[in-house]
């Protein structure tokens, strides 16, 4: 009797323990994006890949500092921020599920989402809008003693019109067709403004294109170092053209800007964006990172970081889907109806 008794016992704790086993954790498990499938931030860690841009633009240093708010205030969060080609590529690598998060002017993020411009025929629907960051600037400059006066004069030269799929490469084809420039009629060097910095600086290259804040500090800094700095400007027909063509609104450079810039430039302007990958982050994650994008925005030291406004949140998301999580902080915060 004693030994069934002790035969009882034992079949009972390893029933048990194969119930507990079973019960488990009632936290979802990671995905390969590394979200958990309850979609909440709390439980498994997050780990999130944002497309930024090049090392000498805006993208990669405003990138890195808002990955960097993101870490210290959302629990169970780590984003990282790398290095791109900008604003196509990101969408590009969002598409096929490379990338979590990507920074983009929002006309390439129109383009991608209705299938045109560099992305037709390859229509790009697994991302929404998560909020607007800041606003760009067209910045073409050159130097005094190039003989360039205008953007006309391009033909012929050594330019830097941006790195392969960046916003800066479209649009700075755009602006030179709209002079007459065609591919041909130029040597182009596609990179960022960091490396065309120092080509502007020692004669290898003659004008360059870049998407960029204002001020932006390469620009400073190569000023400091030629003293002779001189921004073409894109005005007339010309502007009209560019304008219908590409969605870019006209846009003026005021000068002080800079404080050896001691006239107004005319160009033009569009939106920098932060859009997620609505296949790997869930709208838990897309509310907090809106939430901290936001309220948070007084500890990104980024210079740019001061357009990241509750008043500014929701420039450049015409035409695109809003994250639901994204949309959900908006609504509590008062800003979407």
């Amino acid at each position: 009797m004693f030994k069934k008794q002790i035969g009882w016992l034992i079949m009972l704790l390893a029933l048990a323990m194969v119930v507990s086993a079973c019960g488990g954790s009632s936290t979802g498990t990671p995905s390969q994006s590394g979200e958990t499938t309850d979609g909440s931030t709390s439980g498994e860690k997050v780990d999130l890949l944002m497309g930024t841009g090049s090392q000498g633009g805006t993208y990669y240093p405003l990138g890195q500092e808002m990955a960097n708010v993101w870490n210290r205030n959302i629990e169970n969060i780590n984003v990282t921020a790398t290095e791109s080609g900008a604003s196509v590529e990101n969408l590009a690598k969002i598409g096929n599920g490379e990338f979590d998060l990507g920074m983009s002017v929002h006309i390439p993020a129109l383009n991608a989402y209705n299938g045109t411009g560099d992305f037709e025929g390859r229509k790009i629907e697994n991302f929404a809008f998560v909020g607007f960051i800041y606003p760009e600037v067209l910045q073409i400059i050159t130097r005094e003693g190039t003989g360039i006066n205008s953007i006309a004069d391009l033909k012929g030269k050594k330019v830097a019109i941006g790195p392969p799929g960046s916003g800066t490469q479209v649009i700075a084809k755009q602006v030179l067709a709209a002079y007459g420039i065609t591919d041909a009629d130029y040597t182009a060097y596609q990179e960022g403004f960091g490396d065309a910095k120092s080509k502007l600086q020692d004669g290898t290259i003659d004008a360059s294109f870049g998407i960029l804040g204002l001020p932006n500090a390469e620009i400073d800094e190569l000023q400091v170092a030629v003293k002779d700095v001189k921004f073409l400007e894109i005005t007339g027909d010309e502007l009209k053209a560019i304008q219908e063509e590409s969605g870019y609104q006209p846009f003026t450079i005021p000068a002080g800007s800079y404080e050896w810039l001691d006239r107004d430039v005319s160009t033009v302007s569009a939106y920098a964006i932060l859009v997620a990958n609505t296949d790997t982050v869930s709208d838990d994650v897309a509310y907090e990172l809106a939430k901290v994008m936001y309220e948070k925005s007084s500890e990104n030291t980024h210079p740019q970081a001061r357009h990241m406004t509750l008043e500014n949140a929701l420039l450049g998301s015409e035409g695109l889907p809003i994250h639901p999580g994204a949309e959900r902080y908006f609504k509590e915060a008062g800003v979407l109806d």
